[in-house]
Parts: C-alpha cells; structure tokens; sequence
C-alpha cells in the first residue's frame, strides 16, 4: 500500500511541477469523474452539472457596471466498458447550456460539448487481510482524446478585452489527458483518488487554452441497507490548476489561469442494476484570472444504469 501511495504522489508531483485554466472547472473548463458507480462490466447514465462564474471584477474582486454573471449548465451522457479483468474504456458526451446576464441584458448559447473518451490499464488490483478485516485495492492508469465536437466562436474572445475566454461550447482543439485513479477500502470504509492532466492544443483561430491539471480525493462509507440496496454518503476536496492561455503560439492571455479548491460533500445510492447520486462542492479557495474572474459554488446529479 505504501508503494501505490508514493506512485500516486509521485505523479501528482511530476504533473504540478509543469505549472498546470481555462477559468477552471466553468465553460469548456470542466473535467470531474468523482467515484464511479460499482459496476461490473458496463453502464451508461446521465449527469447534470450546474456551475457559475462572475466575470469582469475591478480590484480586490470588486464589482463594476462590467460585471457579468455567467452559468453553465450540462446534461451529458456518460458511460464505462470493463472490457477482461484489465482494461476500462469511459466516454462523455456532452451538452452545454451557457447564459449570461449584464445589467439585466441576458444572453445564452446552447449545443452540444466535447465529446471525450479515456482508456485504462488496471495497475494494480489486490485483496489481502489486516487482522480480520479485508483491504482491497484497484489502481488504474491511462489516457484520453478530446474531440473538438463543440462548437468554438472566436468572436467571444475580442482582442483588447479583457474578459475570459470561457463563455463556449467547446476549446476548438483536440486535446489530450494522463489519467490515474486509486481506490483503496478496508471492508466498508474507503478512500477514491482521481488525477488528471489535460494538454490543451492550438485551435483553428491560434488560441490555445492552458493546460490543467485537476485532483480530487474522497472518503466515502458503504452502508449497505439490504441485499441490493446500498447508500455510501462522501466527502473530500477537489483541486483545480491550469496555465495561462496563449494566442498565437506567444502572447500570453492576462484573464486566464489560477486555481480553486473546493469541498466536496455527496451520496451514492445503488438500487439493483441503477445507481444515482450527487454531490455539492462550494468553494474553499481560489484565485482565477488575476482575482478579476470568481467562480460560484457547483453541484451535480446524476442516474445511472448498470449492466
């Protein structure tokens, strides 16, 4: 257990020392798995995320006639392949539903996101027993593709403005991420750790975004209630980082990057073949675009599948 730990903060460490927002975790932002619902070989399901950004702050975050609320929205359609004991495939469809509001002038877009699929390797998977109590541990290592499926308006990013370039229903850009995710549990008690970098390319219109990097932990219980119902209430923090954004390969866009931290309070239910949870994650920290973009507290719901 101490050698998987240490690979873990091994590559939490590698990753961070690159300095990995697009305004994290907003916009074309997002990238949150959290604990996946306890399947054996398949599921699909759907999720909805709701997120708010306030944008064009003055100094010290204070408010102007600028000031712009923003919330995103997203129903996506999700998925996950056991395919053998040692592969896993996740995909995400996405569709995004943005709206703005400025001095009562409210404007939104909606369509479908990136489309992204991400391949894992089972590193490690072992059952051993401390004392009486069984301790049972999964690692899984990989990659995946974004695909610019969502639509990019280069007009939203007008030169000269600082305003973030976050309000989109996608980068514009095939984009590419390392994955990890470890879980380890003594009988019903356990933790769930995720780390992703994503590498963020050019777009057609030379805008890139930063690349980020994103990690979450949880604690979670099993409760299980009945022989097919179980409840499993978590908790934990979710850490958000990412470069500044960049057009034309050199300038450097001043109303980007930063990084946020936020807890993460939730409940997991599996009924059968059907799982559904959610969770809240309000803000703990944060520091985005130079302190001239604040981002809200967020939630997400989602109903599950299993076959």
């Amino acid at each position: 257990m101490k050698k998987v730990l240490l690979i873990i903060l091994l590559v939490i460490t590698g990753i961070y020392e690159t300095r990995a927002c697009d305004i994290c975790g907003c916009g074309v932002g997002s990238y949150y798995i959290g604990i996946l619902p306890d399947f054996k070989k398949r599921f699909v399901g759907l999720r909805y995320q709701y997120k708010t950004l306030r944008t064009h702050l003055g100094p010290g975050g204070k408010t102007s006639y600028m000031t712009t609320d923003e919330t995103y929205q997203t129903a996506e359609l999700w998925g996950g392949w056991n395919i053998g004991k040692r592969f896993r495939v996740l995909a995400f469809v996405p569709v995004n539903f943005n709206a703005r509001s400025n001095q009562g002038i409210n404007s939104s877009k909606s369509g479908l996101g990136d489309i992204a699929v991400v391949g894992y390797y089972q590193l490690l998977d072992k059952q051993q027993t401390v004392g009486s109590k069984l301790l049972v541990q999964s690692l899984w290592i990989g990659g995946g593709i974004k695909a610019p499926t969502g639509r990019y308006e280069a007009t939203e990013k007008k030169e000269g403005e600082e305003s973030p370039n976050s309000f989109q229903l996608g980068t514009g850009s095939t984009d590419f991420t390392l994955n990890a995710m470890y879980d380890v549990r003594l009988m019903d008690f356990g933790i769930n750790a995720n780390v992703s970098y994503k590498m963020n390319t050019n777009n057609q219109y030379e805008y890139q975004y930063g690349n980020k990097f994103t990690a979450n932990v949880l604690a979670y219980y099993k409760f299980r209630i009945t022989d097919n119902v179980t409840i499993a209430p978590n908790a934990g923090m979710l850490y958000e980082t990412a470069q500044k954004d960049t057009e034309n390969k050199r300038f450097s866009v001043d109303v980007s990057g930063g990084y946020s931290l936020l807890a993460t309070t939730g409940v997991e239910m599996t009924w059968k073949n059907m799982s559904i949870g959610g969770n809240f994650q309000p803000v703990v920290s944060q520091q985005l675009a130079d302190m001239r973009v604040k981002a809200g507290n967020r939630a997400m719901v989602h109903v599950t599948y299993l076959f």
